[in-house]
């Protein structure tokens, strides 16, 4: 590996400190480096006057992966750009939880391995998300965690039907569902009372938010199914469909959110050798 991308997250890695080491660790390997921004920082907030910043989508053009440095909001943020370029893309924790990083801020030596290829790649199911108003596309967006229909903060429930394949299979009125790929399993959904599944099962996980009814908590589709969320009555309609907690999408009445397995995958760089199960019980203190 010769060219890499680094995207910091300046909130988190001030004077970006931690992008400076890795640098200088990768290009003493031998890898050219390149820092860019992810998403657009607040004007009035300092960047370092000594760093140069490139443009991503140039630099995307060439790059063969991308490192992000920050939490998992980070990652999933950057990894939508990766994934329509097919780049792999690996996340040094510099947040809280950092679940989908593969390495801590100490660990950062380890990033000399990508100058000899001494790597693997581990792919990620995706959901393709469709929003439909009035028999209309309105809104797509791919999922790497999670899709949610949550009510807003003045209504007071959300009724929901799921449907896999045009059959109901579930029915509930609550604060909302979540709609979760395995990886997005240990995030909102596992919160909400879902199962943990490990990574490569490639299912989609349907777990109903605060449900006022005694429906199983959760429901496990295959992945080759076609998923269709159908919202009913909305309280002051004011309900919400978040992707990878990204911007809310206003969501009315007799809306659908049509959800399947996305046809790309998220490729993830690891650089060591541990278990899923053993993350599970270091991140969650279990």
């Amino acid at each position: 590996m010769k060219h890499v991308i680094m995207t910091p997250n300046p909130y988190r890695d001030r004077d970006f400190a931690c992008v400076r080491q890795a640098k200088e660790i990768l290009e003493q390997a031998g890898v050219e480096v390149r820092i860019c921004l992810a998403f657009e920082v607040d004007p009035s907030f300092p960047l370092p006057p000594d760093v140069r910043i490139f443009d991503l989508h140039e630099e995307l053009k060439n790059a063969e992966a991308l490192i992000c440095f920050g939490g998992d909001g980070t990652i999933l943020h950057s990894s939508k750009l990766a994934m329509r370029r097919g780049i792999p893309i690996l996340g040094v924790n510099i947040g809280t939880v950092g679940f989908m990083a593969e390495l801590e801020s100490v660990e950062m030596q380890q990033l000399s391995r990508l100058a000899a290829d001494d790597y693997s790649i581990d792919e990620r199911m995706t959901l393709f998300v469709r929003l439909i108003h009035e028999g209309r596309v309105i809104y797509r967006d791919t999922a790497l965690n999670d899709a949610v229909v949550t009510k807003g903060a003045v209504a007071r429930v959300i009724q929901t039907s799921v449907l896999l394949d045009e059959v109901e299979a579930m029915n509930f009125s609550g604060d909302g569902i979540i709609a979760a790929t395995p990886t997005g399993s240990t995030a909102y959904s596992m919160s909400a009372g879902g199962p943990i599944v490990e990574p490569h099962a490639d299912n989609i996980i349907l777990t109903p938010i605060c449900a006022h009814n005694l429906q199983p908590r959760s429901l496990i589709a295959a992945p080759y199914r076609k998923v269709e969320i159908q919202v009913g009555r909305v309280n002051r309609r004011n309900a919400f469909l978040s992707v990878d907690g990204g911007k809310a999408i206003r969501v009315y009445g007799g809306d659908r959110i049509l959800l399947e397995m996305g046809n790309q995958k998220t490729k993830l760089l690891k650089l060591k050798n541990t278990s899923f199960f053993d993350i599970v019980k270091s991140k969650l203190n279990q």
